[in-house]
Parts: C-alpha cells; structure tokens; sequence
C-alpha cells in the first residue's frame, strides 16, 4: 500500500528544511512561521478528508506490519518513507504545524478537527514498531497531542464573550497567517469564545473519538514504563473525558476488548485506564496508584487541576453518574489485581475520607463510595480500616469527626462481619461486630466540642433502630436500657449458625432472653438518658432536633419507657424559640401517637404539643399543627352507629376529645382558635354536624359535646330536634359531667337565636329550675347565666335588660335570702353548709353582673359580713359596720366561703366605683397583713382586674400587688407575675418606682418553675414590646440591689419593707445579683452593650473617681459589682467574641464572602473597643486605683481581675497603655504572664526523657527552619494521608519541640514536627517515632498519591505504634517513593505562617 498519494497534502517535499530545524529546537513549545506564505496557506486549507485518507492508510500498514503472518516482502512505513524521500522530522515538523494551533481558545472548528487529527496521525505513528529508533518520540510533542482533547474541545461555548461581537465557527478556509507585530492583538482575540453549531460539535467529537481511539492503539502496544510524566498526562486526560457524554447502559470493563467496539467516549477512558494499570506500562503500584489518584476527585466529585486546589463540581447527573462508575471501576479493578490493588485501595479509602468537604451532599455520596470500596476488603482489611477509622473519628478537624460518622451509618447497614474470619489476627476481631461501631465511633462523639457533630450523631443514633442488623439493635438498647433485650427466632442455637442475626419481621414466632446488666451499666443508662434529655435542651437548634429524633426512636421501639419525664420532654419543644425546632417537635409527638395510640401519655403530650401551635406566631408551624389536627380529629368524624364498631382511628380521636374535656381543659382557647381557622375554610359541613350530633349518645359524648359546642355556630344548617332531644336527656339525666354541661349549655346558647318563643321558654325554665337547685358546679352556673344572657338578648336593649332583670334578679334574691338566713340568724353561721353557700354566693356575682339594678344595699352588706367579724349582730348594726373596715379579721366562716366573698365583692366592685374607692384600702391591708392564702390570691386577682377600669385609682396600688412578687407562697407570686405581666403588656400600668427592680428579684426565685414563667414575661413579652427596657435600668440595678442611695441621679424609690423583702445587698446574695446581671446581658444587643460600657465609666467609675461620691464601704459594693461585671462575658461583644473560634468557621462561614465579612466587621468594632478603652475607661481605673491603694480597699483585686481579663485582648501594648502608671503596667503585664502560665503549665525537663536523637532532632528543625520557610515544598513519601496541623500549632512546636516531648506521647496532633502544611510555607525536617495510624502495624504500605504534603495524626495515640513510614530525602537527591497526594479541604482558607 503506498504512501505518496496520501500525503501529498501535507506538502512534505516543499516545506523548508531550515522550518523544520527551526520548530525541532524550539522543542514544539511555539508556532514558528514559515517564510514563504503560499505553503502555510496551503497547508491550512487541508480538509478533514485528507487526514483521514492517510490515517486509514498508516493503519492498515501498522496493523499489517504488526500481524505475524505479514509477508517479508512487505516494506514497512518507514521504508516507504525513505524511499519516497520523505523525512520523518518534516512529518512530524508538519504534524505539530497542525496540532498547536488548536489548542488557542479562538480556533475555529477546522483548525481544532485538524489539530486532532494531526495528534490522532502522531499517536499512530508513535506506535508503528521503529517509532523510538526514527526519532519519532518528543516527549513535548505527545504531551500537546494528548492535551489536543481537552483545548480542542469547546468548554464554555455557550457562555457569553466578553466583547459585542459574536464570531462564527464558519471560519474562512484560510488561516490568516499570524504576524508577529500583532502579537496583542491575537492575544486579544484568543480570549475570545466561539459559539459553535451542533454540527461543528459533532465533527469535533468525530475527530476526538479518532484521537482516544489512537492513544489506546497506542498504549496496546507501546510502553510508557519509563516515562512517568507522560503516564500521568495520559491518566490526567482519561479521567477528564469521563465526563465528557453519557454512558447508555453499565459500561464494561472486560480486559481485552477491540477499541472500534467502544462507543461511547467515557468507556474508552475506563479502557485507557485499564490499560495503563499493565505491567508492560511499568510497576503495576505504581500506575494504580496515578489511576486511583485521578478518580479520587472523581469520587469526591471534585475537579482537579496541576498544582491547583480542588474545586467542587455542581452537582448533576453526569456528575454523579461519573462518580458511580469510578467506584465500579475501581472495584473491577481490585477483583482483577487482588493483592497488587487492596494496598492502595485502602490509601484510596483512607484519602476518601481525609479530602471529603462539609457539604451533606457530598459527605453523603463520599461515604456511600467508602461503604462500597470497603466491601472488596478481606475481613482483616476490614478491621484494619475500622481500626483507623475510629482512629481517624478523634481528629481535630470537625469534618473528619462528622464524615466518620457518615461512614459508620453506611458501614452498619452492611451485613455483619464474623469475628472468626479474623482468627490470624485476634486483635482485630473486636472492630468487626456492629456493636463496636456505635458504641466507640458513634455513641463515643456524642460530646463532641461541635454542635453539627453532636447533632449527627443524636440524628444517626435513632437511625440504628432502624437497621435490619439485630445486634446494632442490641447495642442501642444496651447503652439506654438497665436490661439488653436479645430477641432469637425460636429453635436457633446461640452457639451454632449464625452469631449476628438479621431482624426479620416477618419470621415468628421468636422468643426474648433477658440478660440482666452490671449495676455499673444501669447507671451508665440513666446517665445516657440523662445525656439525651439535656441534648434536647441544648443551646443550639440542631442539637435539639436531632436529641428530639433520637428520644422519638427510643421511645417508639420500647429502649426508654413511655413514661410523662420523657414524653413532657417532646411537648414543650413544641414551643422552643427556633421555628424549625418547633416543626421537628411536632413531627416527633405525631410519630409517638402513631406509634403508641392507645397509650394516655402519649396522646396528652400530642394534644399539649400540637394544640398550642395552632396560635404560633410562625405561620409554617400553624399550617402544620391545623393539619396534624384536622387529620387526626376532624376527618374521623363519621357517623357513629352502636351494632358498628370504631375503627382504632376514629378510637384515638375521640379518646383526644375525651382528654380535651377533662386533664387538658387548658387548652380549649388554643382549640376554639383552630376552629376559627377551620371555620374560615368552610370545614363543618352539615353532615359533619350530622355526624358529630350522633356521637352525643355514645360513650364518648363528652368528647362530641367539646367539639359540637365550638363548630355549631359556624355550621349553616343544624337539626335542631336531634340537639333537643339531647338538651332533654341531659336535664333528665343525673350522670352528667360539670364540663358536659357546660359545653351543652354553650350549644344551646349559640342555637338559641334559631329557635322558637316555645322552646326558648322551656330551656329557660329548665335552667332556672336547674338554677334553683344549687346543685350545678360553679363552672356550670356561669355557663348557665351565660346561656340565658344569649336566649335573652335581642336587638331591644331595653327588653333584653328586662329578660335579665326577671330571671337573674329571681336568682339574686334567692341568695339574698339564703345568705341572710345564714348570716343574720344567731345559730345560722354554726349550722352552714360550705358548697351550698359558695354556689349562693357565686351565684349572685355572676348574676349580679347581668341586672346591677336588684342588687340592693342589704345584699351589698350581707357580702361585706362575710369578710367582717361579729357576724351575728343584727340588720340595724350593718351600717355602721361597713362605715369602717380596717382590714378583713377572722371569722367563723370557712377559708373557703372567705375566698368565694372576696371574688363576689370584686364583681360587687366593678359595678360601684364607690366600692372600689372603699376597698382599695382594705385590700392593700390585706395583702400586707393577711394570713390565708386563698382570700390573698384572690385579691390579687381582684385587684388587677379592677386595675383595667379604674386605672388611675388602682395605679397607687400597684406596689402593694408587686410586694406580692416575693410573697411566701408560690401561688401567689406566680399569679402576682401572670396578672403584673397583662397589665404592662396592655400598658395599663408603667415602668415606674421599683417595680422593675421587683420583676428582677423573681429571677432569683427559689422555685424554678416561677423564674422559668418569669423568663419567659419579660423576655418573649415584655422585652419585645421595649426592647430597650433591660438597657435603660442596667445601671440603677446595680445602686439599687445594693441599696445605695447616695446617687443624684439613680435614687432609691423602694419602700422600707421593700428593702426588706426585695434586698439583694451583701456578699451573700452577690451570686443572685450577678445572676441577674447576667439575665439582662444575655439580652443586649452589640450596640446597647458597647453603650452601657460607656454608660458604667459615667455613672459609676467617673463618679468615685472624680470624687463626686464618696469611696466608703457602700460605695466599695458598687465598684465590686461594676468591675466584676466588666469582666463578665456577656459583656464581649458577640462580632469579635471568640467563644465560637474555629467552630464557627467551620460551621457557619459556608461561603469565603461571609469570612470576610466578618473580618472585616471584626476589626472595625475590635478598633473601636480599643479606642473607646484607651480614652476613656484607662484614666478612670488609673485614678481609681491610687484612690483605692490609700484606702488599702479589697475591690483592688476586682480591678486588677478585670484589666487581666480585658488586657488579654490587647497582650502587647500594656505599657502604651498605661504610659502614665508605670507600676500598673508591670502589675498587669505581670498577672497576664501568670495567667497564662496556668493555662499551659510546663513540667520541669526531667521528665521530658528525651534520647540524643530526638534532642538532634529539635535542634536541626531550629537550624533549619529559616532556610525551610524561603524553599519549595519537597514530596516526600508518606505510607498514607496523613492530618495537617494547624500553621500556628507547626510554629510553635518547631521551638517547644524538646521541651514538650512528653505532651507529643499523649496528644496524637503534636507528635511530629517535621510535617508541611499545605498551602504554607513552613517546613520542617527530621523524622518522627510514630506510625502515621491509617498504616496497619503489619502491612508494609509504603506508597500514597502525590500533589503535596501533609500528616494525618490521631487527637490520642496508639499505645502499640510502631516506628515511622516517613521518608525524607534532601534537596539534592531523588525522592525515594512517590509523591503525597493533596489532601487539603477545597474550602479551608490558606493561613500564612507569621516568622
């Protein structure tokens, strides 16, 4: 087959000789023009035909010249070459005139498809037997070659260009020759982007698909054993092209395959990976380990570039459908190599693990892709990587802590492991069964220092019971439970078979063994539960929730009892301050109610959780609470039919109706709001009402009378004979419950506007009979009153007070006449009946409030008589009686009826404002004075009321009720705080005198119920509404809980007996005062504390300072408090407060912006703090101190305290600082030294035991740490990844290296002080005494990736560690194994090193 016709478009025998040296000793790293422009032209006007024309012609010849049966008169292409005159040089001059081109981002589609055929050309003939002798190869050349399928391939062509003009890919046919005087010009226009048409794409894709198939032609036959660079070129490019099109079904990974068989272009790559892990390519490690490296960033969904930082990819479905098929690839590949493979595929695994980001998504998929590449492992492979990965769960990184527990969730849902199949290695056997894995890498993070890792662990803690492993069960139930519950199915032997069962819910019957648990082991389980409960209460949200999901599945698969400590735990999270907390705990309660619904406590907890939501101030929460509700209680509503039974839902349905009627009557104002919402919604439908009607007469009727008594007035159309016949039944009946009734009678009153004169009348006689009786509960007599109030009323003002007159005013003078009786007669008092005279007298105040005109002067008295002694003088006494009521003395009358009078009188009160003017007095003595509590509570009670309508005569009262707030009985002070806090919250009474002060004292309360009601007033109400109230009086708490009264301008308003009751003054209430304190700065926001800082040098040390006030004992107390509460932390500014650190980096700066933001942010409040320190609060503690060193005053170590604390801030400039007090700056500069001695106490050196060489050691890395800091980083060859510490930490244990050796044994991340941080420019040399611990002791790992350097260390090492893997060569020699892969964090920020 000849030669000449096919590359006569090439123009071989014209191209000058002096180009061809010229491009040959530019070494094809440049375009080299040629001087005569017609050839150039020429040549660029070759068409895509031509080349291939001569591609199948040089194929057909190399594969005949490779067959073995080819004749020996065949001459070969390099043969045919001389003898057509044809120099290879020109050829391959020619070649790379064509390839190089392509590479410029402005090419257009004919210069690419010529630069990929020119490289697929190139690629061909490098394979063609006799390559190497003809000179053929250039190692710069085949890298361009291959790199031709990437820059030819347009990235970003549908993106926008960057000038207004938009080129075609139609170029002209000729290339414009490239001059050099337009150097910038051409540069320009290279930057230029060219939209290509779908048909452009498809012969560029052509002649791609040409260029892969040449470069497996030539990795079939030609071997890249000792050319590394162009091996890892050739992996760089195939890794790329994975993602270059999809792959229509599984792609085959079979070891011989025909390369025209390939179809799609990323099959192709897996093939040329597969191929260059050949032994022919060199050493087969080696090559797996440039193969594994590349798919590392495959596997993470990373992309990498030379000597850049890895990027995350978006992620898609061609991402992820990469990903999977690197997995699959690469476990082909260990089945096909077995021992050659396992070794690196556990580097693979262990870097896996180490480079993983934060992000869920690809911590989830990076931890799937472990729990698949772990699964090719031998048992014994298997426990060496859960050796390291509990190892590797106690890194300082949070990320590492957090990924390790990815992967043991994915590693649990595996089948269980024998320990038997590790019997060569009986140390190993312990990290195989699943109880390992959650006890010591799950359940051990649960206090870690990060909140995201505690909040995993708790979410992927209730997860475990969710697992089919039976053990992992076991495992759970033995960390929370005082007895391990192992269930077996029925006939297995313990002994035989299987030791690690898989649940099976379908195979019964089974049997349950109790194995009774060490007493050691009962307290480790109430310590857990204990643990679980605070979790739940944790300050941050997500440690909430997930506390909340793992309570939940402990509760639901019976690991904690059922019990109300646990189940109050999930209600009151329902009204946590964070929304999404509040949403995960009614999720929670709904999953407990289904789980248990006929359990009582879990239907009270659902009911306390979700009833309450209904009135959220989050409108998310309230969609879901109304929608819990209506699926729970509205939609079961169905006709009830007594021969049919209830279904267990419509069960639990009216079993929660029931419990709204009885224990959580609380609750029905949330519930009435529901049906409000609901009502808007058009929900009660007349058969619902229906239906709802039919349950009146069923066990459960309370329940239906609930719900009846809050929908019947929305619903258009109700049978009013059927609620009749009810009404009937239930006045003939004597079984009826006090609440029953009142929802009947509440019914009947919402109904009454649709009934006729006939049935009203009888209803009204009904209750009045009913009335009459006194024998309805109290609750019912005011629903019955109520009842009449609404069949009276009319739109006649006038006859509806007429209605009221005739029938309440009957009721009033039935007890008129019955209290007199009692009251008036000489031996009536002894003979009372205590209920029936406090239904009388409730009765008359409640009916009293509807017809004020029959209450008579006598009725007034007869009320008054309850609460005055000498009850048994006469009518003609009772005037003088109520003349003068110095306070309510004892009488023969019962607490009860006493308290029942107060509450009458009351109601008495708000109809005649003289008795209001009478009684004030008398109530206030009372509250002062009084000893029953009963009758104290209910003047509160009272007295608040009457505050609403007559304001300004109760207002001078108001330091009688708050006197309240530290009464003796708990009852009265929390009703004291409830009633105070409605009447500020409406501003029926201010800020004034002392009662803030008063309010502040409740937070000290020795109940903590009270200071928890307390809390919540002033913080969820009252603040909100001011939120500058805490602010405004931060400075009068100090004078006045230390009861100073020497200030102009805070003076002390507190009454004497206040002083007494409320005093706070003294050392021995200094921890409530500084409790209280902190409350109020909890609650500032920046800006109020930066004030109040300023405020406090103002008002308080300015004042004794400049001698304003005097400095005595009560002025001591006052500068004590001032500075100790300086030193506070919450009095740190949140922006600069480092309580986060670098949990809050990790955790919450999710994006570089944000980082630098806060920076940014930082330092400009960092410099204001100081500024505002310097200028003003410097001279004040300057002066202060001389003030106080004359007078010898204890408050000098309160002052010294806080310049330590604020000092600490500012190390360096104590002494510019304090310029003019040079004794204070030694002082200070001092007790900051000492400080932070004892924060890093050093031991003496005789107990470091260092040996000669580690002491050459340290020494040789203080020598040569400069020369280190100005060099490039070195590879060096580490047996595995290895951790990066921390840039600071590397600094400062290059110089505390010997003195602290012995803290390097116990604290895995100061072991080795020759590590290099990535992304810093520190290095240190020597040779560390430790095993890096993802190396097992008995395997000799001794290779990993290259990109960099870097150590993994454990937080604790190992006590059976043997000597290091570390590998160090100077600068001058070749490394000695491979270099490290690159194992940084994309997202962590590169901190330069401070020399």
């Amino acid at each position: 087959m000849e030669l000449t016709s096919p590359l006569r478009f090439l123009k071989l025998h014209e191209v000058p000789q002096a180009w061809v040296n010229a491009v040959w000793d530019a070494e094809f790293t440049e375009m080299v023009p040629m001087d005569d422009d017609n050839i150039e032209e020429e040549l660029a006007a070759c068409g895509e035909e031509d080349f291939r024309r001569l591609y199948a012609h040089l194929l057909a010849l190399s594969e005949e010249q490779q067959s073995p049966s080819t004749d020996a008169s065949f001459q070969s292409v390099w043969m045919q070459l001389r003898e057509n005159g044809v120099s290879v040089q020109s050829l391959v001059a020619v070649l790379s005139f064509f390839v190089l081109p392509g590479k410029a981002k402005a090419a257009n589609v004919q210069q690419r498809v010529a630069s990929l055929h020119a490289a697929s050309l190139y690629l061909l003939l490098l394979g063609i037997p006799g390559s190497i002798g003809n000179k053929v190869f250039h190692e710069i050349l085949l890298d361009a070659c291959l790199s031709a399928s990437a820059h030819c391939w347009p990235q970003d062509f549908g993106k926008k260009r960057k000038k207004g003009t938009v080129k075609t890919s139609q170029a002209e046919g000729k290339r414009s020759k490239p001059h050099r005087k337009e150097t910038q010009e051409m540069e320009v226009d290279e930057e230029e982007e060219l939209i290509f048409s779908s048909q452009d794409l498809n012969k560029i894709r052509d002649a791609l698909v040409l260029l892969v198939q040449s470069l497996l032609r030539l990795l079939q036959t030609w071997s890249l054993k000792d050319k590394a660079q162009s091996a890892c070129r050739c992996v760089q490019i195939f890794t790329k092209l994975i993602y270059f099109e999809p792959v229509i079904g599984e792609p085959n990974f079979s070891a011989e395959r025909d390369v025209r068989e390939l179809r799609s272009v990323p099959e192709m790559a897996f093939y040329g990976l597969q191929l260059i892990c050949a032994p022919k390519h060199g050493d087969q490690k080696e090559s797996l380990r440039r193969v594994f490296h590349r798919l590392l960033y495959v596997i993470l969904m990373m992309n990498k570039e030379d000597r850049s930082r890895p990027t995350l990819l978006v992620l898609s479905h061609a991402v992820l459908a990469a990903r999977d098929q690197a997995i699959r690839f690469v476990c082909h590949i260990v089945n096909e190599l077995k021992q050659v493979a396992l070794p690196l595929l556990k580097v693979l695994v262990q870097h896996i693990c180490f480079q993983v980001v934060e992000k869920w998504e690809f911590r989830n998929h990076a931890a799937q892709a472990v729990g698949t590449l772990i699964s090719e492992m031998s048992s014994t492979d298997y426990a060496h990587f859960i050796k390291w990965l509990y190892d590797f769960s106690r890194q300082s990184k949070m990320v590492a802590r957090l990924f390790s527990v990815d992967v043991t969730m994915v590693v649990l849902g595996q089948p269980e492991r024998r320990p038997e199949e590790c019997d060569e290695h009986a140390a190993l056997a312990r990290y195989l069964p699943h109880r390992f894995l959650i006890q010591k890498l799950l359940f051990a993070r649960r206090n870690d220092h990060s909140a995201t890792v505690q909040s995993h662990v708790l979410a992927c803690l209730a997860q475990c019971l969710e697992l089919p492993s039976l053990n992992a069960t076991c495992a759970i139930q033995s960390l929370f439970s005082a007895t391990a519950t192992q269930t077996l199915l029925e006939g297995e032997s313990t002994e035989g078979g299987s030791q690690h069962p898989q649940k099976s819910f379908q195979t019964l019957p089974f049997r349950t063994v109790e194995v009774a648990s060490a007493e050691s082991s009962v307290c480790d389980a109430r310590e857990n539960i204990a643990l679980l409960v605070r979790r739940a209460q944790d300050s941050k949200c997500n440690v909430r929730k997930s506390a909340l999901q793992a309570l939940v599945g402990l509760l639901k698969h019976g690991v904690i009892p059922t019990s109300w400590e646990n189940l109050s735990m999930l209600s009151e999270r329902c009204r946590d301050p964070a929304v999404s907390v509040r949403k995960k705990a009614l999720q929670c309660v709904g999953e407990i109610l289904h789980a248990k619904p006929d359990c009582s406590l879990a239907q009270k907890a659902w009911l306390l959780g979700v009833v309450p939501a209904v009135e959220d101030c989050e409108s998310s929460v309230q969609e879901k609470a109304l929608e819990a509700l209506d699926h729970i209680l509205l939609s079961q509503v169905k006709a009830y039919a007594a021969c049919r039974h209830l279904d267990s839902s419509q069960r639990l349905t009216w079993k929660l109706l029931n419990l709204l009627c009885d224990e959580c009557r609380n609750l029905s104002q949330y519930f009435s709001r529901a049906i409000t919402i609901w009502t808007k919604q058009n929900k009660f439908t007349e058969t619902f009402v229906t239906n709802l009607i039919s349950h009146t007469e069923a066990d459960h009727s309370s329940g239906a009378w609930l719900l009846l008594s809050k929908v019947v007035s929305a619903s258009p159309k109700i049978p009013y004979g059927k609620l009749m016949d009810a009404w009937d039944n239930m006045v003939s009946s004597k079984n009826v419950s006090a609440t029953t009734c009142c929802h009947i009678l509440g019914v009947i009153g919402d109904v009454s506007a649709h009934l006729n004169e006939d049935t009203k009348a009888r209803i009204v006689d009904d209750m009045m009979r009913w009335l009459k009786s006194f024998t309805m509960s109290l609750e019912a007599i005011s629903a019955a009153i109520d009842t009449l109030h609404q069949i009276g009323s009319s739109e006649d003002v006038e006859q509806t007070q007429a209605f009221l007159n005739r029938h309440c005013g009957e009721l009033v003078s039935i007890c008129e006449s019955y209290l007199a009786a009692r009251i008036l007669t000489k031996n009536g008092i002894h003979n009372i009946n205590e209920e029936l005279m406090v239904k009388h007298l409730h009765t008359f105040g409640v009916a009293s409030l509807n017809c004020p005109a029959r209450v008579s002067k006598r009725m007034i008295l007869l009320v008054e008589s309850v609460l005055i002694p000498n009850p048994d003088k006469s009518q003609d006494c009772q005037d003088e009686l109520a003349a003068s009521l110095p306070v309510f003395k004892s009488n023969l009358l019962p607490t009860k009826v006493r308290a029942h009078g107060v509450i009458t009188l009351g109601k008495l009160c708000l109809q005649h404002e003289e008795l209001v003017q009478k009684y004030l007095p008398v109530f206030a003595r009372e509250l002062e004075l009084g000893t029953e509590v009963a009758v104290r509570n209910n003047i509160v009670v009272i007295m608040c009321d009457l505050c609403v309508r007559y304001t300004n005569m109760v207002d001078r009262y108001i330091p009688d009720i708050s006197a309240c707030l530290r009464d003796d009985q708990t009852t009265i002070r929390e009703h004291a705080l409830i009633m105070l806090t409605n009447l500020l919250q409406e501003e029926f009474v201010k800020w004034k005198g002392s009662l803030f002060f008063r309010f502040m004292v409740v937070l000290v309360d020795p109940v903590p119920a009270i200071v928890s009601l307390c809390e919540y007033c002033l913080v969820h109400i009252l603040l909100k509404k001011s939120p500058e109230i805490f602010c405004q009086h931060f400075i009068e708490c100090i004078y006045h809980f230390n009861l100073y009264s020497g200030h102009n301008s805070y003076k002390l308003t507190e009454t004497e007996s206040g002083k007494v009751r409320f005093s706070l003054k003294g050392p021995q209430h200094r921890e409530k005062r500084f409790r209280i304190y902190r409350f109020l700065l909890h609650h500032f926001t920046d800006a109020q504390r930066f004030k109040i800082t300023n405020k406090m040098n103002q008002s308080v040390l300015a004042c004794f300072a400049n001698d304003e006030l005097p400095l005595n004992a009560d002025a001591e107390d006052i500068l004590s408090d001032t500075f100790n509460i300086l030193t506070l932390k919450e009095m740190k500014l949140q922006a600069t407060g480092s309580a986060a650190g670098e949990e809050q980096d990790e955790e919450n700066m999710s994006t570089m912006a944000k980082a630098v933001f806060q920076a940014a942010q930082n330092k400009v409040i960092s410099q204001v703090r100081k500024k505002a320190f310097v200028e003003d609060t410097v001279p004040l503690v300057v002066s202060l101190k001389r003030l106080l060193e004359q007078r010898q005053s204890p408050v000098l170590k309160d002052l010294t305290a806080y310049l330590q604390v604020t000092m600490q801030d500012y190390p360096q400039e104590v002494k510019e600082f304090f310029a003019g007090d040079e004794q204070l700056a030694a002082e200070v500069d001092f007790a900051l030294k000492e400080a932070g001695k004892d924060r890093h106490p050093e031991k003496p050196m005789d107990n470091c035991n260092l040996n000669e060489d580690s002491k050459m050691l340290a020494a040789q890395a203080l020598a040569h740490r400069s020369a280190a800091l100005s060099k490039n980083l070195q590879p060096f060859s580490f047996s595995t990844p290895q951790s990066t510490p921390h840039p600071n930490q590397l600094h400062a244990r290059l110089w505390q290296s010997e003195r602290r050796r012995h803290l390097l044994a116990r604290s895995g991340s100061e072991r080795q002080s020759n590590s290099i941080a990535l992304g810093t420019t520190e290095k240190s040399q020597g040779v560390v005494n430790s095993r890096a611990i993802s190396t097992p002791n008995d395997m000799g790992i001794n290779v990993t990736f290259e990109e960099g350097v870097s150590a993994i260390y454990n937080d604790k090492t190992s006590s059976h560690q043997e000597s290091s893997l570390l590998h160090v060569r100077s600068d001058g020699n070749q490394p000695s194994g491979p270099r490290q892969w690159d194992d940084q964090s994309p997202f962590r920020p590169k901190k330069k090193s401070s020399v």
